[in-house]
């Protein structure tokens, strides 16, 4: 398959979400969709990131767009993360790895030697059409929902 870019249909999903309901790209059709893939719920990275996103979320909002955070934990680790730092985000978990496979953000990954397969922390802007407007890759924690926020407002 080849690798999503800006100004691809944006693969369809849908999936269990937090609080036992589903989530899918089609109902979201109209909205601007802010993707979040991250590796793994309640690591630092993930929640200082989670935390991010849920601080902007009324700015989201404001702007017209839904914020999801996509991991492969089960729905059940997302409630307790959900629950433990109070986030106000969706986190919709993709346990067999469909839809990170379809965004391209399962990787292969190294560490201390060791390769092994995991999520490539990405963030996708999915526009009202269906296309992709943004993409970051290989992201950086600190600063990073602030600046999908400004690129939100561009849109």
């Amino acid at each position: 398959m080849s690798e999503l870019g800006e100004g691809s249909l944006a693969p369809q999903f849908d999936l269990p979400r937090d609080g036992g309901r589903n989530v899918s790209l089609a109902e979201l059709a109209g909205n601007t969709v802010v993707l979040y893939f991250y590796p793994k719920d309640d690591t630092s990275g993930c929640t200082v990131e989670a935390i991010d996103f849920t601080g902007l979320a009324d700015e989201f909002t404001k702007a017209g767009a839904v914020v999801i955070g996509v991991s492969p934990d089960p729905v059940k680790a997302h409630d307790k993360f959900i629950a433990k730092h109070d986030l106000g985000v969706i986190l919709a978990s993709d346990e067999d790895k469909s839809m990170l496979e379809a965004y391209g953000v399962w990787k292969e990954k190294s560490m201390y030697g060791r390769k092994y397969m995991g999520v490539e922390r990405s963030t996708f802007i999915v526009d009202g059409d269906g296309r992709i407007a943004r993409i970051w890759r290989k992201v950086k924690v600190p600063g990073h929902a602030q600046e999908v926020l400004e690129a939100v407002k561009t849109l």
